[in-house]
C-alpha cells in the first residue's frame, strides 16, 4: 500500500467508526446475503462479534503504517480463524460484504474511487496474510 492509500484508509474509516454499529449491522447482514451458510459459524446473538469486528478493524488501520505489527496481528487472526473453520473461499465474501459496508457507510459522494482501491488493497494484504498464517498452522 501507499502512504497515499493508508492514509485514505485511515481518514475513510474514521468516519466509519463515528457509527460504528451501523457499520456492524450493514456488514453482517451483507454477509450473510452474500453467503447464508456463514451464518452457521457465528453465535445467534452478534453482539460481542460486531463489537470484535470493529475493534479489529480499528486496530488494522491502525498499524498499517507500522507492518511488521499489523503483519503479526493478522498472522495471529489467520490461524484463529482457520480453527472456527474459515476456508480460503470465505475470504472473497467477507471483503464483498468490506467493501459494501464501506459504500453504504460512507455514501456515494464519499466513497471514491481511490478510497475503494485504498480498502481493496488494504484488505488484500489482510486477507493474503491471514490465509497464509492458517495455512502454515495446519501443516504437520
Amino acid at each position: 500500500m501507499t502512504p497515499q492509500q493508508i492514509l485514505l484508509v485511515q481518514q475513510s474509516f474514521a468516519l466509519v467508526a463515528a457509527d460504528a454499529d451501523l457499520a456492524a449491522d450493514i456488514f453482517y447482514k451483507r454477509l450473510f446475503a452474500l453467503d447464508a451458510g456463514r451464518r452457521l459459524m457465528f453465535p445467534a446473538d452478534l453482539t460481542e462479534q460486531k463489537r470484535k469486528l470493529m475493534a479489529t478493524l480499528k486496530f488494522a488501520v491502525e498499524t498499517l503504517d507500522r507492518f511488521d505489527v499489523f503483519q503479526t496481528a493478522l498472522a495471529n487472526l489467520g490461524r484463529k480463524h482457520a480453527g472456527y473453520g474459515v476456508r480460503d473461499e470465505h475470504y472473497a465474501t467477507v471483503g464483498a460484504a468490506l467493501i459494501e459496508t464501506l459504500r453504504q457507510s460512507l455514501g456515494a459522494a464519499r466513497f471514491t474511487p481511490a478510497i475503494e482501491t485504498a480498502w481493496q488493497a488494504m484488505y488484500a494484504v489482510v486477507a493474503v496474510t491471514m490465509r497464509d498464517a492458517a495455512r502454515e498452522s495446519s501443516k504437520p
